[in-house]
């Protein structure tokens, strides 16, 4: 269990490892670490787009989004014949703020999907599918136009998330399982390099919160995914 709740303060973010090139059977790949959270971030691209696309000269970029059964305690079983709710929602989740970042049109008619594998899970599963999950498709990119960057390319900019919450009368930035736990209030934010919102989803845990807390909990992840954002742009080395 993590020791996080005693000894990492308010405004820190976890410890966040990156490494590129993790596997050799796909264009681009991430094992991304937030403390003991890892997510396994790989991007395909295959050279056509969904039937609903074919012809319009514009590309797509999709998620898909799961926890291996080690990845928790007790284990959790493997979605054979149906994809939970949760799974689902998470993975639109990914998408949309994969798809906010980049021109459809100047990607051509290709597909790039990206697969987020929660190998160890210990809370912000889906915000580090997302921040890791960029440098991914950065580098899928990268892979079919060469010399693409962030904004010089299908790349308009860069995303990254974070969680933030609520505990007792104190915000804190970045929970992991044990924050999340005892949080009061918790949300998810996914904003772009340039400080644009893609999403908030904040949600009172048998709780309520004020217009002065919440807009303490924006600051913070804001302040975070700042950090984030210079992480991922330094190690595409943009």
């Amino acid at each position: 269990m993590s020791t996080d709740f005693v000894t990492r303060p308010s405004d820190q973010i976890r410890e966040v490892k990156i490494e590129r090139g993790y596997l050799k059977s796909c264009p681009a790949s991430v094992l991304y670490s937030s403390g003991d959270t890892v997510v396994l971030c790989a991007a395909s691209v295959e050279p056509s787009v969904p039937p609903w696309l074919e012809g319009k000269g514009k590309g797509w970029v999709t998620a898909e989004y799961n926890m291996l059964p080690g990845s928790t305690s007790p284990r959790k079983r493997r979605d054979r014949s149906k994809v939970d709710g949760r799974t689902t929602e998470i993975q639109r989740l990914i998408g949309r703020s994969l798809r906010s970042i980049i021109d459809l049109n100047a990607l051509g008619e290709q597909m790039i999907t990206v697969d987020c594998d929660v190998l160890q899970a210990d809370g912000g599963t889906r915000t580090a599918s997302i921040t890791g999950g960029f440098i991914a498709l950065a580098d899928a990119v990268a892979s079919i136009i060469p010399g693409s960057t962030i904004g010089n390319g299908p790349l308009l900019d860069s995303v990254a998330a974070i969680s933030v919450g609520v505990i007792g009368d104190e915000l804190k930035l970045d929970l992991d399982y044990e924050l999340d736990s005892a949080a009061d209030v918790d949300m998810n934010v996914i904003m772009t390099g340039s400080g644009r919102f893609v999403e908030i989803q904040g949600t009172g845990e048998e709780a309520t919160f004020d217009d002065e807390q919440l807009a303490g909990l924006i600051r913070l992840a804001k302040k975070g995914i700042g950090e984030l954002t210079t992480m991922q742009r330094s190690v595409l080395g943009q």
